[in-house]
């Protein structure tokens, strides 16, 4: 729980950024974060999937359990259907909080590979050390 807290806080600190700069001093060319459209049709899928949860669980436990009738499955299925594609927690995208990249997040820091690397270098990840051996 804290963690969502935590994870809340640093997405509207980082609302306000437009671009990130590389990582290396000299290259000072922006890379530019996703789309603000992908970002907030991700955030609408979150809220979807949190208004429709508990309904959703109910259905899919009257379609799973053997005892149903096949005419009450039949009907839980149909209503399963017709709730909106988007309250499916399967698709709600795990994006970076920084840049908003969809792809090679680490789920532990909410970063992306590259995002996580960056700051890792620079020191502002605490407990995370560059591995010698």
């Amino acid at each position: 729980m804290a963690w969502e807290k935590q994870r809340i806080a640093w997405i509207n600190l980082i609302r306000g950024v437009r671009c990130v700069y590389a990582a290396h001093p000299f290259n000072r060319i922006p890379k530019a974060m996703a789309k603000t459209s992908s970002i907030l049709k991700n955030e609408r899928r979150k809220q979807l999937t949190a208004k429709y949860r508990v309904r959703r669980t109910e259905l899919k436990n009257t379609i799973k359990n053997p005892n149903t009738s096949p005419e009450d499955r039949v009907a839980a299925q149909t209503k399963l259907a017709k709730l909106p594609r988007d309250s499916n927690p399967i698709r709600v995208v795990l994006r970076c909080l920084v840049t908003g990249r969809p792809r090679g997040n680490l789920r532990k820091f909410g970063l992306s590979r590259i995002q996580f690397r960056e700051k890792a270098l620079k020191g502002e990840l605490t407990g995370v050390v560059k591995a010698s051996w």
